[in-house]
């Protein structure tokens, strides 16, 4: 992806490319409303929700090199984007409402969350409850004039009528007998099946949505564990490494090969390597605080200014330069989040640098560093707005502390036992973000947690007890971030945020941009 913030943009990528096809292609109109006590009403523009949003609804991906100049490609299109800050009813600070008018006047409605690390959920359309996340092919049947009694029994002519389909979930109103009927599948259904589902008894329309996330999902998805005890007892059972498991997993949730699995990590870790080169040679953007700084941590490195600090030195110098190009628009990963993509690569990449390990150590690192990412997301949340920086930096910092144990040969239970013992570190953490960018202190606290890291993943080698296991550490986690105030949960209005020094920069950054 591209951009400050994965829940800012790479959600709202998907959520603009959702309510496209939704809408169709011959977009006029968009009015997008933001809940006023919400995380997003107050840095939406700052971390790019903005931006995100239009290139969705332009049907770019997250990682368009276009993303920055997104609004005005909209504006050459004559679509018409409105952004307001509006009293509404939300359950999640991270809820988007959005109206769709097309140029023959017809209109869409829908609500939408960005979950956290670019994940997305839509809840409405119209005023229909459903659950759309991107990940299936989805077919939505618009009805009016049919009773409830009757609405289920189509449900039931589909499912004897077509198979393959994952789910068919049912969004209705009785009292006005309208509703939806939401087909979910693993791919497109066929032409003719969309015909005959256009004959069915008072089908008005039907819209067909593409999925958005990179891996489809699957019928009667069953993983063999999706927490670290469960993960433990299959490995005492079974054996084998961490990364081995994360590919099992991997399989299971969306039908892949180990040999594809390997291959896609493969091509991630190969974004992260030309991310750290780009950010060591230095980046810039003019929308920015911090301008390029992890080159000099590796000059003084090679000149012994430094404290010694041997592979710690290389850790800081790669997760700054991965928090640069983020900063920079440039292509980097979200792991698990863009606010806190510095720390797995950084910790893993800096450590298999100094050892002079290969790439396939790099691949199965990152993999086990992920299976992590799965608990915590099962578990938890990555989302600043919901649980403040320790769900994602504190995520970021457990995930890379069991993939240096992988990268070093540790076992599962070193690597699981690592992870919480990081997160441990980490609770608390609040998101403070001055003038709204995610630069400081974020650029501080992916250094933090890749160094952590570091620490808990030696501090188990050498035989330290974990005490608390990963599951425990991760509910704790959760439980301390709903009980952080809003201020400090990524919405600007808390900690560093409020510093004289910080509103001074962030009245010179919005008053430059009013001079250009």
């Amino acid at each position: 992806m591209r951009g400050p913030s994965s829940s800012h943009v790479a959600a709202s990528v998907r959520i603009g490319n959702l309510a496209r096809q939704l809408s169709g292609d011959k977009l006029k109109r968009v009015v997008i409303e933001f809940e006023r006590h919400g995380a997003i009403a107050p840095t939406y523009h700052s971390q790019g929700t903005d931006i995100g949003l239009a290139a969705g609804l332009l049907g770019l991906t997250p990682d368009d090199q276009t993303m920055p100049i997104s609004l005005e490609k909209a504006r050459g299109e004559n679509i018409d984007i409105k952004f307001k800050i509006t009293d509404f009813i939300a359950d999640h600070p991270n809820t988007i409402k959005m109206m769709l008018a097309d140029q023959e006047g017809k209109k869409i409605h829908l609500k939408a969350i960005s979950v956290g690390g670019g994940l997305i959920e839509i809840k409405k359309i119209e005023e229909f409850s459903l659950s759309i996340c991107g990940d299936f092919y989805e077919t939505l049947l618009f009805y009016s004039g049919t009773t409830s009694k009757e609405a289920k029994k189509i449900v039931e002519q589909i499912k004897k009528e077509i198979k393959g389909i994952a789910y068919i979930d049912l969004s209705e109103n009785s009292k006005q007998e309208q509703g939806i009927i939401n087909l979910k599948s693993s791919s497109e259904l066929s032409p003719s099946k969309i015909l005959w589902l256009q004959k069915l008894k008072n089908i008005l329309y039907i819209k067909q949505l593409d999925p958005v996330m990179p891996v489809v999902s699957i019928k009667d998805c069953i993983v063999p564990y999706n927490n670290a005890s469960e993960t433990l007892s299959y490995w005492e059972k079974n054996g084998g490494e961490l990364w081995e498991l994360a590919a099992l997993y991997e399989s299971s949730r969306g039908k892949l090969t180990q040999a594809k699995i390997f291959y896609k990590m493969r091509e991630i870790v190969n974004i992260l390597k030309l991310s750290i080169e780009t950010g060591l040679k230095g980046t810039s953007y003019q929308d920015r605080i911090l301008g390029p700084q992890a080159w000099l941590v590796e000059k003084a490195t090679r000149e012994n200014k430094l404290i010694p600090g041997g592979v710690l030195n290389h850790i800081i110098a790669f997760t700054m330069a991965m928090m640069e190009v983020k900063s920079s628009m440039g292509l980097i990963v979200a792991a698990p989040t863009a606010g806190s993509c510095g720390a797995v690569p950084g910790a893993i990449f800096g450590t298999a640098q100094y050892m002079n390990l290969d790439n396939d150590k790099i691949i199965k690192a990152m993999l086990a560093a992920g299976i992590i990412g799965v608990f915590i997301s099962e578990q938890a949340t990555f989302s600043a707005e919901v649980c403040g920086c320790q769900a994602e930096c504190g995520a970021a910092s457990a995930m890379a502390a069991a993939g240096l144990i992988q990268l070093i040969g540790g076992n599962v239970k070193q690597g699981i036992d690592a992870a919480s013992i990081a997160l441990q570190n980490m609770l608390g953490l609040i998101c403070d973000p001055v003038a709204n960018r995610v630069e400081v202190p974020c650029l501080g606290k992916n250094v933090m947690a890749a160094t952590n890291a570091f620490a808990a993943a030696n501090m188990v080698i050498a035989g330290v007890d974990v005490v608390i296991p990963l599951d425990e550490t991760i509910k704790a986690m959760y439980d301390v971030g709903i009980q952080l105030p809003s201020s400090l949960r990524c919405t600007a209005k808390g900690g560093l945020s409020i510093t004289k020094t910080a509103q001074a920069i962030d009245k010179k950054i919005n008053d430059s941009k009013k001079c250009n």
